[in-house]
């Protein structure tokens, strides 16, 4: 490959999608998604896909390319993703990564180990431990031997901390000792850009969204994807947006008071992003509070970067 790649990050809600769509009109590039739930068909709405015309116009990849009942995780991201960078280069374009999924976007930028092998009576025996006292219990179990890795996780995160566990069983070191000794031959750089937000305007911004979800037709998404038989415990319906409407189908809460916690999520969410982002010093950060400024921060790296000589 031996170049460079642009990775355009900031959390949920920031113009991410914008910008990246500013920057196809003006030079050729293809866009890798690098936002894990917009890897599934049928959930639109809720995960703020591309609008069809969009993703017409400009060659968009990790878009409704598994069905939600499929598995997918870093590990194979990785792969993927830079055999597809290889692809896009070798085509002639610029292959330009977008998204607010932290963990994907480390794996393809600093790789993820997947070497360690498994351990299926070990994993059942954590899998009964969860049943029984929940996934707190885990994560403080992780807590004890890897504190490092699970000051990266959620409670419910549950099946990364089972793997972290399992790792520590088999190896005796922590996933994080294995991930720094973890080497890759790759003849291409990464340059990452993030959107920061003053944190208000974020927040207005998302509640807006959260709106004009509902009003595009979030609620009969949900409704849609039921029918078509998907669980309502599928890992990929364990998503903000999906999981409250899912709760006001079942009669357990009113429309209102699922919207009112699709925004409290979402913020929450948001947060969780810049904080995983604050943590790597690599990204050259672009403030923006308007859509003008989205396309400032555009030109600025069309312009930084020399995608105009690249193109001439």
């Amino acid at each position: 490959m031996g170049t460079k790649v642009v990775v355009i990050v900031g959390p949920t809600c920031s113009g991410k999608t914008d910008i990246s769509l500013k920057i196809a009109k003006q030079i050729p590039v293809e866009i890798i998604s690098a936002d894990s739930r917009q890897f599934y068909k049928y959930l639109d709405i809720g995960t703020a896909k591309p609008s069809a015309a969009d993703l017409q116009n400009v060659k968009h990849h990790f878009i409704d390319e598994f069905d939600p009942y499929e598995e997918y995780n870093v590990s194979r991201f990785e792969k993927d993703a830079l055999k597809l960078i290889d692809t896009v280069f070798n085509k002639g374009n610029i292959p330009l990564v977008v998204g607010g999924s932290g963990l994907y976007i480390k794996s393809l930028i600093d790789g993820i180990f997947d070497t360690v092998d498994t351990d299926e009576n070990y994993r059942q025996e954590l899998l009964q431990l969860k049943n029984k006292f929940g996934n707190p219990f885990l994560y403080e179990q992780l807590v004890k031997v890897d504190p490092e890795s699970a000051a990266e996780m959620l409670p419910q995160n549950w099946k990364r901390i089972m793997r972290a566990l399992e790792v520590y069983h088999l190896t005796g070191k922590t996933i994080k000792e294995h991930q720094k000794n973890h080497k890759r031959e790759v003849e291409v750089s990464f340059v990452q850009y993030g959107l920061k937000w003053e944190r208000e305007i974020l927040y207005k911004n998302i509640e807006q969204r959260v709106d004009e979800m509902i009003k595009t037709g979030l609620v009969d998404e949900v409704k849609k994807l039921l029918s078509k038989g998907y669980d309502k415990n599928l890992n990929s319906l364990n998503t903000v947006g999906y999981k409250e409407i899912i709760s006001y189908i079942d009669g357990e809460i009113t429309i209102e008071r699922a919207v009112e916690l699709i925004k409290r999520n979402t913020r929450r969410y948001a947060k969780r992003q810049m904080t995983w982002f604050n943590g790597d010093n690599r990204i050259n950060w672009l403030d923006v509070s308007s859509k003008n400024d989205i396309d400032i921060a555009a030109e600025k790296i069309i312009s930084i970067e020399g995608f105009y000589e690249r193109k001439n």
